[in-house]
Parts: structure tokens; sequence; C-alpha cells
């Protein structure tokens, strides 16, 4: 019994959302006849979610602090037409209106930041206005009008690996970015397994391990093949790309470093913060300032693959990326949530809206589903919480140690190594 509980995390309801996207996945494919774990399905899904995906890498760390960010979708839209227009009027070429838009991203997010940190103005407010502002400037600068990106930038957000070595009936790339994932998850395992042992803790039982590997490699694998044998031209789609490396990036930024140290120690108590040296305004103004960099490159993304920035862009984003963070876990008092958990947040999304289009659903249910299940997964982890058993996000969070004060455990929990920054 301790094995099998192992295996799960000692609780399976820890896996609240991971099951329901299982769920969701097999409840599509039956109800579409099979149309959901589809090459060309799975490349529009990573093509059309990816910066939805990006945002809530942003937003995750905007609620672990204990803020929101309203103005994320506006943010993107100003963005792209401001991109856009450079390359346009201007000849610049693709990759320098990427650096454009990020440093613009940059720019907002320090005026935004600026007064969330510095004026102490709450971050409801300063965004709720940057949400009015650069959507009446997205509108203005653009006049309303539908602005083209050139085929070079169209990349970014339309792109697939390109074809490269022997012909193998599939696209390389994409096997070996597999191949290399299932290497990386078992050479994981294997070094987790050998650090324990050396430091004497307890080591899971060896089938736990290879049930463990076995699923995930399968999945990789599976997931890889469908990527790998799309129709012709495609394969795994550069946004996916993009995801992925910030991802990785972001994952530890926030679980390895000092400063993703300081979002937690703020998010959970700021006070605590501060008297063990934390500089919270700094870091209030960094993950907001993050927040609009994020906001841009999700924009960028957006009008790249649509081939055009438009006056209607960034409508909702916000929402959607709110949405994909709490649903992953993250508490609303700040203090809890991972990059990780809210990506499976927005895969449930993600896959909800995908398998409700292909059923015909209309958009108004459409809505109404989407608000009825981010109502359930937030009183879920509620309810788990109040009960006392570890959340979704308690497993996500536990191998990081510590607890919150309701004994559960926490991502990073503020302790000696916190230091104050330079």
């Amino acid at each position: 019994m301790n094995a099998i509980k192992q295996l799960f995390g000692g609780n399976t309801r820890q896996f609240g959302m991971i099951f329901a996207l299982l769920a969701l996945v097999v409840f599509f494919q039956v109800k579409t006849d099979g149309l959901i774990l589809t090459p060309d399905n799975m490349i529009n899904l990573v093509n059309g979610y990816s910066y939805i995906l990006i945002l809530a890498i942003g937003m995750v760390l905007v609620i672990i602090a204990g803020h929101i960010d309203l103005s994320v979708g506006s943010v993107a839209a100003f963005v792209g037409i401001v991109v856009a227009l450079t390359m346009r009027d201007w000849g610049l070429p693709w990759y320098m209106g990427i650096l454009v838009g990020l440093i613009l991203g940059a720019l907002i997010g320090a005026w935004q930041g600026f007064f969330v940190a510095y004026v102490g103005i709450p971050a409801f407010i300063v965004t709720l206005a940057g949400m009015l502002l650069f959507r009446g400037a997205n509108q203005l600068f653009g006049k309303s009008l539908t602005i083209p990106v050139p085929t070079d930038f169209q990349f970014i957000g339309a792109g697939y690996l390109p074809e490269i070595g022997p012909d193998t009936g599939y696209n390389n790339l994409t096997l070996l970015i597999g191949f290399v994932g299932v290497a990386a998850l078992i050479w994981g395992e294997v070094r987790g397994r050998r650090k324990a042992q050396a430091l004497g803790s307890d080591v899971k039982p060896m089938w736990v391990s290879v049930v463990k590997l076995v699923v995930l490699c399968a999945v990789i694998l599976y997931v890889t093949y469908l990527f790998a044998t799309g129709r012709p031209g495609t394969s795994f789609p550069v946004p996916g790309i993009i995801l992925g490396v910030l991802v990785l990036v972001y994952g530890f930024i926030s679980s390895r470093t000092t400063i993703g140290r300081h979002v937690y120690a703020v998010g959970g108590n700021r006070h605590a913060a501060a008297l063990s040296g934390v500089k919270s305004k700094r870091t209030d103004f960094l993950v907001i300032m993050n927040m609009a960099i994020l906001a841009g490159l999700a924009g960028m993304i957006f009008v790249a693959r649509s081939n055009a920035s438009g006056p209607s862009d960034g409508v909702g984003w916000e929402l959607d990326a709110i949405a994909a963070v709490f649903i992953g876990g993250a508490a609303v008092t700040g203090g809890v949530g991972t990059v990780m958990g809210s990506m499976i947040g927005g895969l449930v999304m993600a896959v909800l809206n995908n398998g409700l289009q292909l059923l015909g659903v209309g958009s108004d249910w459409t809505q109404i589903i989407k608000g009825l299940v981010l109502l359930a997964a937030v009183v879920f982890d509620v309810y788990n919480k109040n009960q006392g058993k570890p959340s979704f996000i308690g497993f996500m969070t536990k191998k990081l140690g510590g607890k919150d004060n309701t004994g559960l455990e926490v991502a990073m929990p503020l302790k000696d190594t916190v230091k104050a920054d330079s």
C-alpha cells in the first residue's frame, strides 16, 4: 500500500487536475470519433493556445507575489500593433521587430511596476488602468485597422521545425526532441534515486520508479509520434518550442534561484519576508515588469500566427491566463503556485475549448462550461486544504520543502537561505 501511495504522491486527489485533463482528452476523443488525438489537431492546439500558456507563466509569478494583472491582453495587443507598424513603416527586419517588442514590453512593465512597487498603488488598480490605456493606444496607433506583418516574422507564430537528415517518414527534429525528453526524464529519475541513497533518505521501491518512467515515457513518445507524422510541411510548432524553453527557464528560476525564493516569500508573508531581508518592492517591480515582457512576446506570437495585428487582439486573454493559474492550483492569497501547475491548468482549458469546438458547441455554452470548470477547480482545491489533505499544488511543490500556516506544504518557504538583495 505504501508503494502505491508513493506512486500516486500520497493521495490521488493531488492529481485532480491531471486526472481531469486525461478525462477530458478521453471524453472528447470518444465523442469526436478520434479527432482530438490527431496530428493536425494537436498542432492546432499548440499553435492556438501557446500564447495563453506563455501569459500564464508570467501570471503565476504575479499571483504568487500576491498581485493580479488585468492589463496583459491590452499590453499584448499594443506591443503587437507597434511591432507590426515599425516593421511596415521603418522596414525593420523580423529579429529587430522582436527586439522592439520585448523592449517595449519591458518599458510598459517598468511603468506599471513603478506604481505598484514604489508608489504603493494596488496592482489591480494599476493594471486595470493599463488595460484601458493600452487598449486605447492599440486602437489609436493602429487607427482600428489591420496591419500585416512580413512572412519572415510569421515564422515565430506559425512556423515548424524544418526537415533535416535522411527521409525516415517522420520529422527527424521532432523525433530528436522526444528522445531527448525521454532521456532527460530517465536521467533525472536515476539521479534522484542515487542522491536519495547517498543522503540516506528513504528511496521509493524500484518498481514505482519503473512504472512511472514507463507511463511518462510512453506519453512523451506518443505525443512525439503525433507531431512527427503530421501533414507534409508540418512538425512540432515553433510556438511550442518557445513555450517549452520558457517553462524550463521559469521553472528553474522559480524553484532554484534567489529571486524565485523572494517571490514566494513576499507572497506568503510580506512582513516576515521584509524582516528576513527580502526587498519586497524590488520583487514586486520585477514580477510586474516580467509579466509585461511575456505579454509582449505572447502578442507577437499571436500576430505572427494571424499574419496581421488588429484592434480586437488580446481581448479576454487576461481572464484565460488567470483561469489557467488558478485551475493549476495557485492560491488567491498568494505564496502558492508553480509554473508546471499553471501549464496543466492551461492545458485543461485548451483541451476543453478545443473539444467543445470540435463538437460544435456554441460560444455561449462554452463560456458557461469554462466558468463552471474554473469554479469547480478552485472549490476542489479549497476543500482538500480545509480537510487537511494535500492539494494538487501541494504535490507539485512538496519536494521544495516547508509548510504554510495550515500545515500544507508550499513551494518556497522563507528559510535562512533567503538573503537581502544586493
